[in-house]
C-alpha cells in the first residue's frame, strides 16, 4: 500500500508541474504542492509503523482512512464534479478488498461516497469556496446527480468486483499450498519406499540368521538363567526389527493383489480379535459402532484393509493409555462411496503433529515409528479415496475414510 501510494502521488506530482507550466488555465499548485509533501512525510511515518510489525491490520485501516481524506482534498482542489480526480478514490477501495476483506471493500466504498457527495453538495451549496476560475459555467443539479450516481454505482460495482476477485484468489491460495503441501508428502512417501527397500534388502536376511543361529544356541547350549535372559532379549529384539522391516516392505514394495467382494465387518472383527489375542486391546477400551450390523461390502483386497484397520487401532490405543472409548461405524450414504468412521476418546493431537500427518517417519508417540497412517494413506490413495482427520488436545481423533464404490470392470 506505502508503495504504490508513492507511485501515485509522484504521477500526480509530475501532473502538476507539466499543468503549472504549460497549462493555460489557473491551478491550485501551491496548496497542491503541499499535500503531496505531506503525503511523502505520511509515508515515512507509515514505513516505520510498518517495520514496527504490529497491529497491521489498525495501520490498514488508519491508511485507508487517510487516503480517503487526501483524495477528497485532491478532487476538491482539481476543481470537484469539474475535475476528474475522484478516480482516485477507485485505489483505497481495491486495496481494502484485496489486503483486507469483503466489508472492509464495501465500508471504504460507502465512506467514498459520502466523502464525494459531501465536497461535491458543499460546493454547490456555497458552504465551501468553488476554486474554478471565475466565470465557469455553474451545472445544472442534473448534471451534478447524475455524476454523483455514477460514480457512486461504480464505486460499489468495484467493490463488488474486486472482493470477488480477492474471495478467488485467496481460494486459490489455499488450494495451491495444499496441493503443495499434498506433493511434499506424496514426495516423502516415494524417498521413504525407496529407503525401505533398500533397508530390507541389506538388513531382512543377516538378521534372520542371526535369529535362527541364537534360537539353536538356545536350546543346544546349557545356559545360565541370566544368560537365557540375554538370549531372550536377543530373540525379541530381533523379531521386533523384523516387523518393523515387515511393515516397510508392505509400504515399499506392495505385493501383487487379489481383490474380490469382501464383508468389512467380518475383516474388522478379525482384526479386533487378533488385536485382544495379543493383549494390546484390553478390558479398558470399549469398543462401540454400528460396525457389526452394517452388512457393509466392498470390493479390494481384504490384506489391505486388515493393514487399515490394525494400523488406525493401534494408534487409538496408544491415544488412550489410560482406557477410553473406540467408535467405528460403516456406512454407504449414496451409491457413490463408502463411509470409515474412526473416533476415538484419547489425547488427541497437537496442531505440529497435523501439520506432519502422513509423513513417513514422523510419529506423536514416542515408541511409534511413524509409518502406520503413511501406509493407511498409501493404501486409501490406490482405492482413489479420501483420508480426513480431525483432532485437538484433549478432544480425542476422528478418521473418516471414503472411498469410491468398486466393481470388478474398474480394476
Amino acid at each position: 500500500m506505502v508503495l504504490f501510494r508513492l507511485l501515485i502521488i509522484t504521477l500526480l506530482l509530475v501532473l502538476a508541474l507539466v499543468i503549472e507550466y504549460s497549462a493555460s488555465f489557473v491551478f491550485p499548485f501551491i496548496p497542491f504542492i503541499r499535500l503531496i509533501l505531506a503525503v511523502y512525510i505520511l509515508s515515512s511515518v507509515y514505513f516505520v509503523f510498518y517495520y514496527w510489525g504490529k497491529y497491521l491490520a489498525v495501520q490498514a485501516y488508519a491508511q485507508l482512512l487517510i487516503d480517503l481524506l487526501i483524495i477528497t482534498v485532491l478532487v476538491y482542489l482539481s476543481g470537484g464534479l469539474g475535475g476528474s480526480a475522484y478516480f482516485l478514490y477507485v485505489f483505497p477501495i481495491m486495496a481494502a478488498g484485496l489486503i483486507l476483506s469483503s466489508k472492509a471493500s464495501y465500508l471504504v466504498a460507502s465512506l467514498s461516497a459520502i466523502l464525494f457527495g459531501g465536497i461535491v453538495d458543499g460546493v454547490y451549496l456555497g458552504i465551501i469556496p468553488d476554486l474554478r476560475a471565475e466565470g465557469a459555467p455553474r451545472l445544472a443539479v442534473g448534471t451534478i446527480l447524475y455524476t454523483i450516481f455514477i460514480a457512486w454505482a461504480a464505486f460499489f460495482l468495484l467493490a463488488f468486483l474486486t472482493t470477488s476477485l480477492a474471495g478467488r484468489l485467496r481460494k486459490t491460495h489455499a488450494a495451491l499450498r495444499e496441493a503443495q503441501k499434498e506433493l511434499s508428502i506424496r514426495e516423502r512417501l516415494s524417498e521413504a519406499g525407496r529407503i525401505s527397500a533398500t533397508m530390507a534388502h541389506e538388513i531382512r536376511n543377516p538378521l534372520a540368521a542371526i535369529s535362527g543361529s541364537v534360537q539353536v544356541l538356545k536350546e543346544e547350549l546349557v545356559l545360565t538363567p541370566q544368560q537365557r535372559e540375554l538370549m531372550a532379549i536377543v530373540l525379541k529384539e530381533s523379531e521386533r526389527v523384523s516387523h518393523s522391516l515387515g511393515e516397510f516392505l508392505d509400504f515399499a514394495l506392495p505385493t501383487k493383489q487379489v481383490f474380490s467382494v469382501m464383508s468389512l465387518p467380518d475383516i474388522l472383527d478379525e482384526t479386533l480379535k487378533l488385536l485382544r489375542g495379543g493383549g494390546e486391546l484390553n478390558g479398558k477400551i470399549e469398543i462401540q459402532g454400528n460396525f457389526a450390523r452394517s452388512g457393509l461390502h466392498f470390493y479390494g483386497n481384504p490384506g489391505q484393509f486388515k493393514q487399515v484397520f490394525w494400523n488406525l487401532i493401534k494408534n487409538s490405543i496408544k491415544a488412550m493409555p489410560q482406557g477410553g472409548v473406540l467408535s467405528i461405524d460403516f456406512g454407504k450414504p449414496n451409491g457413490r462411496e463408502i463411509e470409515m468412521h474412526f473416533a476415538d476418546s484419547g489425547k488427541g493431537m497437537s496442531e505440529e503433529d497435523q501439520e506432519h500427518l502422513f509423513e513417513p517417519f514422523y510419529s506423536g508417540f514416542e515408541e511409534g515409528r511413524g509409518l502406520g497412517l503413511s501406509i493407511v494413506r498409501r493404501i486409501v490413495d490406490d482405492y482413489e479415496g479420501r483420508i480426513t482427520i480431525q483432532s485437538g488436545i484433549n478432544q480425542g481423533t476422528e478418521v473418516i475414510i471414503r472411498l469410491p464404490v468398486r466393481g470388478p470392470e474398474k480394476n
